[in-house]
């Protein structure tokens, strides 16, 4: 899956799109300095059992370590595989 990626001043996301449709989107607000907080995630049915969600996830932490920020998951789908994903923890806003 191609995850794409879009930014602007206070708020942003990682998402899969197909055509005009965006099939799978986790968003973010920027909390200032280096911490963004992952608002939502949200993913079609088409994509549903394609650990979508989690790829999502696991960009953000990508982006995160690239750019040394911290992210605070407020979205209980993002918490709960940072909860299982120790390897993630790491860019966690302690």
């Amino acid at each position: 899956m191609d995850i794409q990626f879009e930014e602007g001043e206070t708020k942003g996301a990682f998402y899969i799109k197909e055509g005009d449709k965006r099939f799978a989107e986790m968003t973010f607000s920027k909390a200032g300095g280096n911490i963004f907080i992952i608002d939502s995630t949200r993913v079609d049915d088409a994509l549903r059992g394609k650990n979508a969600g989690k790829q999502l996830v696991e960009a953000a932490v990508k982006h995160a370590r690239t750019h040394q920020y911290k992210i605070i998951p407020l979205c209980p789908f993002a918490k709960s595989v940072f909860e299982k994903v120790k390897d993630f923890q790491d860019v966690l806003n302690q």
